[in-house]
């Protein structure tokens, strides 16, 4: 019988600490149903009023509404010494208007040019931008407030569904496309103004972060018999002076490049609007795996 007590003890405790581990589990189920039936529809009400403000900065025209879409102008900094000064208008994702001037590296001489009247040039990335935004935006409003989230699971998928579509938003403005300079000769860039360009003058617009960027190289003419060292450069954002590349039989070099740029405001305002909604997915896919992790530990 004395060895019993002890039995009877360890019973007793094991007892209790599973009744506590039963009711520690019972709030945590009933956390756990508070988050699947209020607070994910909370946070999904917070992420379309967020991308809708950031669907708005990417306004676009409508039938019969094209004076109602605002236009704006940027004027171009440098830091090459002024040898390219412009102005850009932007109108939502398109450029209907540059207005350059060059300094030539071989003459000194000004040389202006505008886009054609009957011209614009769409910028691709905020096009990109927006289709993802739209995209985030019609799977939010898929769970509306009358649907019911069974399991963590399937408020993960909708979030990293989301999340995908953010990032790709994020990307095409961060990370311009990259071009070879064939690539960027024979774009339509170079139709786009008048009075023509030159042979030797090519041109690039391109989205970084929150910024509307114009390149502009200045060529010239290989000698055939000083390509011997001719090595055409590959794909990228930015060419630098010495890249090579040949077209229609011809090898050029880049003698002179001048990048200049403007801030475009609701392009920065748009890149914040991501960063928000990117960290609410998060946080909520976060406690979800508290949760989660939770139910994997077994104690008893």
């Amino acid at each position: 019988m004395a060895v019993a007590q002890p039995q009877r003890s360890l019973l007793a405790e094991l007892s209790k600490m599973s009744a506590a581990s039963q009711a520690e589990r019972s709030v945590l189920e009933d956390e756990f149903e508070w988050l699947l039936k209020e607070e994910v529809h909370s946070v999904l009400k917070q992420l379309q009023d967020i991308l809708k403000e950031a669907s708005r900065r990417f306004v676009m025209p409508t039938a019969g509404l094209d004076a109602q879409l605002k236009q704006e102008n940027f004027i171009l900094g440098s830091s090459t010494m002024d040898q390219v000064k412009g102005v850009l208008t932007l109108q939502g994702d398109a450029l209907t208007q540059a207005d350059i001037h060059l300094k030539m590296a071989k003459s000194n001489q000004v040389m202006h040019f505008a886009f054609r009247d009957d011209k614009q040039w769409k910028m691709q990335q905020i096009q990109d931008a927006r289709n993802h935004v739209t995209l985030a935006l019609q799977l939010l409003s898929s769970r509306d407030e009358s649907y019911r989230f069974k399991t963590g699971a399937e408020v993960n998928k909708l979030m990293d569904a989301v999340m995908l579509q953010l990032t790709r938003a994020r990307n095409r403005l961060t990370t311009p496309a990259t071009m070879t300079l064939p690539e960027l000769a024979s774009s339509g860039l170079v139709k786009m103004f008048t009075p023509p360009m030159p042979g030797d003058v090519m041109v690039n617009f391109y989205i970084n972060l929150s910024k509307l960027c114009l390149t502009v190289y200045q060529l010239h003419v290989l000698q055939p018999n000083t390509t011997k060292n001719f090595k055409p450069s590959g794909s990228s954002v930015l060419h630098n002076p010495g890249a090579m590349f040949e077209l229609n039989n011809t090898k050029f070099e880049v003698s002179h490049v001048h990048k200049v740029e403007c801030v475009v405001p609701w392009l920065n305002d748009t890149l914040v609007f991501f960063t928000i909604s990117l960290q609410l997915c998060q946080q909520l896919k976060d406690k979800i795996s508290v949760f989660s992790s939770y139910w994997n530990y077994r104690p008893f």
